[in-house]
């Protein structure tokens, strides 16, 4: 792809849910070639009733990607905050976006979930693709170091259990096969971004998928980890930066050549809160002379993000600045 004479760099971003989100929506403003590679083991909230009631694959993460990838202006922006929406009334739609019931209809009437989703991208006008990282239809599974199994994310993402118990093992179940479009994406990126995002629900399922850590592994493009800003109750207690890495070794080696951390001020008022849930900073303990190279730069937001009423799952309270996180993947590319 070329734009004035000049070939258009390929940047693969894999995740998903909010992170994947403020990572598209910064890089959009700039003349890339961006494809999203989408978990699809998310269970919990509206997408639990989109797999039970509609037999379908997750959305969430999908919709989030195809809005912030979507043009923010005219009649593409009033359609961007419409697939935002979350109905707060209604007997058995409240809790539901208007972005997944869509999608559902769309998949019924098309007789295709992945067409579905490549036409609700030509209704946004979405600049750039968002890939699924697997059609089969699974669930993850989460081993605690005292033996406890969980089998669905949601039950990992929002603990009933010991939260300080350690993660020992996450797998797939059935296994999943990576999608043919997200191996090809990868082969061809010129920069490829993990996270940020929830460690063990959101940026590791993609690497359980079949093929795809292969993909990564042996991709020619510079690999990126965005560091999270907070560690997260039930999933990374007490992580610091050098256990993030050491949790994405197990799956890719000593594949990552950059690690971008926040070195910017985090809201008091934010930590106090995530304090209350035993989720505190991410400390930086990584040694400046690594496999990888530390980007250090003031990348968290400063603003403070409101759960709407209808929302029935816990949200971050703040998160990476779009446009800051741009600048520095941009400088690396």
């Amino acid at each position: 792809m070329r734009i004035n004479g000049q070939k258009v760099k390929r940047i693969v971003v894999i995740g998903g849910g909010t992170g994947t989100f403020v990572v598209l929506r910064g890089l959009k403003n700039y003349p890339l070639r961006l494809s999203a590679i989408v978990a699809m083991s998310d269970s919990g909230g509206s997408n639990q009733r989109i797999r039970d009631e509609f037999g379908l694959l997750p959305t969430s993460d999908i919709r989030q990607s195809l809005v912030a990838l979507s043009e923010d202006n005219g009649g593409a922006g009033l359609l961007r905050k419409l697939f935002m929406y979350r109905f707060s009334k209604g007997q058995g739609i409240a809790g539901m976006t208007f972005g997944n019931l869509f999608m559902a209809a769309l998949s019924d009437i098309l007789g295709s979930q992945a067409e579905a989703i490549k036409q609700t991208g030509k209704v946004l006008r979405i600049h750039g693709s968002v890939i699924p990282v697997s059609y089969t239809d699974t669930n993850l599974f989460a081993e605690y170091e005292n033996g406890k199994i969980l089998t669905e994310e949601h039950l990992i993402d929002e603990p009933l259990h010991d939260g300080t118990l350690k993660i020992k093992k996450i797998y797939l179940k059935p296994l999943a096969l990576a999608n043919s479009d997200a191996l090809k994406a990868i082969k061809e990126a010129d920069l490829i971004i993990l996270g940020p995002g929830d460690l063990f629900t959101s940026i590791l399922p993609n690497l359980l998928v079949k093929g795809l850590g292969e993909a990564l592994i042996n991709a020619r493009a510079k690999l990126v980890f965005v560091m999270n800003l907070m560690t997260k109750y039930g999933q990374t207690y007490n992580f610091t930066a050098r256990d993030h890495l050491k949790a994405l070794e197990k799956y890719l080696g000593k594949r990552v050549d950059f690690v971008i951390i926040n070195s910017g001020k985090l809201p008091r008022i934010a930590c106090e809160q995530y304090a209350k849930f035993h989720e505190f900073p991410v400390v930086n303990d990584l040694r400046a002379k690594n496999y990888y190279q530390i980007i250090l730069a003031p990348v968290c937001g400063q603003h403070l993000l409101k759960k709407e009423k209808s929302d029935t799952l816990n949200r971050s309270l703040i998160r990476h600045d779009s446009d800051r996180l741009a600048q520095v993947i941009v400088k690396i590319l």
